[in-house]
């Protein structure tokens, strides 16, 4: 499977981005997806999860409220909906796949990465 981020960008504090993580070379239906982040000088961190038929999320506490996760199958593309960003959000995000039904929290779950998007908030 193959992952291609996208999405990331400039935006000030309070903003909002989308992110978008296109799948190709696999049944993307048989995948969960997950997005982390790694911000520089920093550890990995779990930022959202989606099981593979979208019936569970879980999510990061330092964004839930704030972050969305979701699919569509139709493109083989997962989402996250990023709200209300913080100068803390700034980080470089991957998307990840990995053959299991849960939305694990866990990097080493997942098989497959992507090549990540940096998302930086700033004034």
């Amino acid at each position: 499977v193959q992952l291609q981020a996208y999405g990331g960008g400039l935006v000030q504090p309070g903003g909002s981005l989308r992110l978008s993580c296109a799948a190709s070379g696999g049944t993307f239906s048989s995948y969960s997806m997950g997005w982390f982040r790694q911000a520089a000088g920093k550890e990995r961190e779990f930022v959202g999860a989606i099981n593979w038929s979208g019936s569970r999320t879980n999510y990061g506490d330092s964004v839930k409220g704030r972050f969305t996760i979701s699919r569509n199958s139709a493109k083989n593309t997962v989402y996250l909906q990023m709200n209300s960003l913080k100068p803390e959000d700034t980080a470089v995000y991957f998307c990840a796949a990995g053959r299991f039904d849960s939305a694990s929290s866990y990097w080493a779950n997942y098989q497959y990465w992507g090549q990540g998007t940096q998302v930086t908030v700033s004034s």
